[in-house]
Parts: C-alpha cells; sequence; structure tokens
C-alpha cells in the first residue's frame, strides 16, 4: 500500500487509547507501520532478499521480528536525549521502554499484512523463502480505505474517546474481508466458464474507485490472457476477456538475455508474471522483459527492463 495508507493505519491504531502508554506512544505506531519500506533505500545491496522491495524487510522475520525493538530503542534515545537537554512534554506521560518495544511490534505488523493485499505481493517468509504472497484484495492505493481511516482518526480526536478510531479499524478489517472474497470468486471465474482455463497462475487486481470490480491476468501452459470480472453483472463469470499470448520465456534468446546482467535478474527475481518480447535488427536483438500485472495503463514503462543481445543470429 502507499505510505498515507500505511500512517493513517499507524495512527489510528495510536488513536485507540493506546497512543497514551507511554510518550512517543504515537510516533512509534506510525513509524513502525512505515518502517519496511526502509528498502527502497537498499536496492544496490548485495544481499538479493534486502536489495528486493517488499523482500527481507517486509518479511516476518525482518519486518517484524528483528526491526521494531530497533525502532523502539531509537526513539528512547531520542526521548533521553531531549530530557537531557532540559525539554518538556505538553502529554504529561512518561516514557516505558517496554511499551515502545510492543507499539513498534503492533505497527510494524500491519504493514507487510496490509502490503499482502494488494496484487503487487509480498514476500511474507523472506529470506527462508523467495515465495510471493498476494490476497488481490485491496487496489495499492484505496480511497475508501483513506476515507474511513481519516474520518475515524478525525473523530477520535474531536471527541477525545478512543471508539471511532475503533469503528473505524472494525469496518477496515471488514471492507478487507469483503474484498478478499471477490476476489476468491474472481479468481475462480476464469474456469468456471468462458474461456475455461486451467490457469497456472492468476491475479485478480481490484480497480482504485469500483472496487468490486476487477481485472484478471492469468498464464496456463507457457501463455498469458486477460479479463475482467463484475460480480454486479455477472457473480460466476468473467465479463470479457482477452486471447491468449505467448509469454515466449522458452525462446532461446530469451533464456540468454534473463542472465545477462545483474538489474535483469533482480527485475525477474521480483515479477510474478514475467513476460517477453524479442525484436530482431539483423544479428542483433532486443529482449523486453515486462510483468503481465501491469502491461496496460499508467506507469507501465516503469514495469519493462530491456537487454540488447548480440551474436543473435545463430
Amino acid at each position: 500500500m502507499d505510505n498515507i495508507t500505511h500512517s493513517l493505519v499507524g495512527w489510528a491504531l495510536g488513536e485507540t487509547g493506546l497512543k497514551r502508554r507511554t510518550r512517543k506512544g504515537l510516533a512509534a505506531c506510525i513509524l513502525a507501520a512505515n518502517m519496511p519500506d526502509i528498502d527502497v533505500f537498499f536496492g544496490a545491496a548485495p544481499w538479493a532478499p534486502l536489495a528486493t522491495h517488499r523482500g527481507f524487510t517486509h518479511g516476518l522475520v525482518g519486518g517484524v521480528l528483528l526491526m521494531p525493538p530497533l525502532l523502539a530503542g531509537l526513539l528512547w534515545l531520542l526521548d533521553r536525549w531531549r530530557v537531557s537537554r532540559g525539554s518538556t512534554f505538553r502529554s504529561g506521560l512518561g516514557t516505558h521502554f517496554g511499551w515502545l518495544v510492543a507499539l513498534s511490534y503492533l505497527g510494524a505488523i500491519t504493514h507487510p499484512l496490509m502490503d499482502w493485499q494488494n496484487s503487487y505481493a509480498v514476500q511474507m517468509f523472506a529470506p527462508l523463502s523467495t515465495r510471493w504472497y498476494h490476497n488481490d484484495a485491496l487496489f495499492i492505493v484505496d480511497p475508501w480505505i483513506l476515507l474511513m481511516l481519516g474520518i475515524g482518526i478525525w473523530q477520535a480526536r474531536r471527541r477525545r474517546s478512543g471508539g471511532p478510531a475503533i469503528a473505524a479499524g472494525v469496518a477496515l478489517c471488514a471492507y478487507i474481508a469483503l474484498n478478499g472474497v471477490i476476489s476468491t470468486s474472481a479468481r475462480e471465474a476464469p474456469s468456471r466458464g468462458a474461456p475455461y482455463a486451467r490457469p497456472d497462475t492468476v491475479i485478480a487486481s481490484p480497480q482504485p474507485l469500483a472496487f468490486w470490480r476487477r481485472d484478471l491476468v492469468w498464464r496456463q501452459d507457457g501463455r498469458v490472457a486477460s479479463g475482467t470480472y463484475d460480480p454486479l453483472r455477472n457473480p460466476t463469470a468473467l465479463t470479457s476477456y482477452t486471447a491468449s499470448q505467448p509469454d515466449n520465456l522458452a525462446d532461446p534468446l530469451v533464456r540468454r538475455a534473463m542472465n545477462a546482467t545483474p538489474r535483469i535478474r533482480a527485475f525477474l527475481r521480483w515479477s510474478i508474471l514475467p513476460m517477453a518480447q524479442v525484436t530482431r535488427h539483423g544479428c542483433k536483438a532486443t529482449v523486453t522483459f515486462g510483468d503481465a500485472r501491469f502491461q496496460r495503463g499508467f506507469g507501465a514503462r516503469r514495469f519493462m527492463q530491456h537487454q540488447v543481445l548480440v551474436d543473435a543470429c545463430g
């Protein structure tokens, strides 16, 4: 999810009353809810799980088990430094390191759980496993979540009560559960009706405003197809679908290009539904890698990698 959503989730968690357990309690909730995204600064790291966005820092080992005590320690040291300089605190709260740790853990676990909800996916068990997990329940920037959390936080602060924040949290969980059911039905639609596919992998991405609709893409026997699903029109079948096209991953030139550079290898570690296109120029060839999840719409070019091969005539 986007960092505004992660921040609001942490903020709502704090507004339930947890922020008053210790000084810097709200900071612990919000910062911990964003902390796993620190991996965007480590794209050049020599260790693949750390260099992979939504890898080690988003997993239950790195992001949930190891990092929260580090955040709590930094907040505690910052607080001690401010106290040593004679700072006063309007909240009147004391600092309790145990609660800083607990709130950091609570905030941190919300991050992979929220990221799991969209099709961008998360390596939940990195570095023990490189498998990507995705629930396909939420668009990566969901305006309905921003609205419900924003109202809950606003009302909690206005009323000075944790009730509205708790209500917003319950509404968020119900919204995710509803969308999870819709996505499960959407993933089954290509098999239940036309085109009667038997996919190896299916992604069902929600649309940003019409949250009940799904844009599907699936792979079967080295071919990729896409479709749309709207349960309000037909709860058991696709509303439309395209003819499948080859992913070209078995092409010898594509196989060569897959291991040509660390950049390409990193892209393929991240991609769930890789595809390739080969363009020949005499004895040179350009292999363009993409991910079928992001072949259309704004920003599609961001998810492409090109590799030029010489000696492609053999």
